[in-house]
């Protein structure tokens, strides 16, 4: 078995050399009719405006596959998200509202809130390097610095000591000498601080109410009903009559100073 085994993969090497030589030979005859000729293609894309579509390609799927990490460690995402999984764990619904509806909830509030970063990212950043005046290395750091501003006025000083310590990085003087690796991790953990704090406010209300549900059946001798079932309806009618979800998300819009 292993004999065989390394018979084909022997076999299958043999195979791609010889159609990697077909493919040169090929080439090189024809004169690379199908644009393959990689190594002259990466050469030549040296202004933006002359970027091959196989490296914007490459680029895009990059990005896209970076895209959710990136808004999920760099934006209020987090922060929202898990604020409305404690709702929903308070209020006892199951799956309602559904998952689709809190993230579509969450990431247009994180496109609300981020608005104002994106719009200087955009207008420092991304239409000076449309129009040719910076490079592109230039644009990823004037682009950067807003995200950064961002993430330091939500970070607390203590969790970002704390990655400056396990980084190993000294006491920086300016923001300017931290680095992005450890303020997204020191970003992340704050707002998961402080998300877990507006969870614990969330709860109160609605603790006290299964608490008084769960008094008056053991009062009535109601032993074999589950308290759920009775204070569900006066959770949800509470929350309502409350204008709840106006003050949560309110709230919300209003923590990211």
């Amino acid at each position: 078995m292993n004999r065989s085994a390394a018979g084909l993969r022997r076999a299958g090497l043999l195979l791609v050399f010889a159609v990697l030589s077909g493919a040169a030979a090929a080439q090189n005859t024809v004169g690379d009719p199908l644009g393959l000729d990689i190594v002259s293609t990466i050469q030549d894309s040296v202004a933006p405006e002359n970027v091959s579509t196989m490296l914007v390609v490459v680029f895009l799927i990059t990005v896209i596959s970076l895209a959710p990490a990136l808004l999920v460690m760099t934006t209020s995402f987090t922060r929202i998200i898990v604020v409305l999984g404690f709702l929903r764990q308070a209020l006892a619904t199951q799956q309602t509202p559904p998952n689709q509806v809190l993230l579509g909830l969450a990431l247009f509030l994180t496109l609300f809130i981020m608005m104002p970063t994106y719009v200087e990212v955009n207008n420092e950043a991304v239409q000076p390097y449309v129009r040719g005046e910076i490079t592109q290395v230039e644009a990823f750091n004037l682009a950067l610095a807003p995200v950064r501003e961002f993430m330091f006025r939500q970070t607390r000083p203590k969790d970002l000591a704390l990655f400056l310590q396990i980084s190993g990085e000294g006491r920086p003087n300016t923001p300017e000498d931290v680095s992005t690796l450890v303020l997204i991790p020191a970003f992340v953990v704050s707002e998961m601080t402080t998300a877990f704090q507006i969870g614990f406010i969330i709860y109160i209300p609605f603790l006290i109410i299964d608490m008084v549900v769960a008094s008056t059946l053991m009062a009535m001798g109601m032993m074999m009903l589950p308290p759920i079932f009775v204070s569900l309806p006066f959770k949800i009618i509470m929350f309502v009559l409350a204008d709840g979800w106006s003050l949560l998300l309110g709230s919300l819009s209003r923590s990211f100073n």
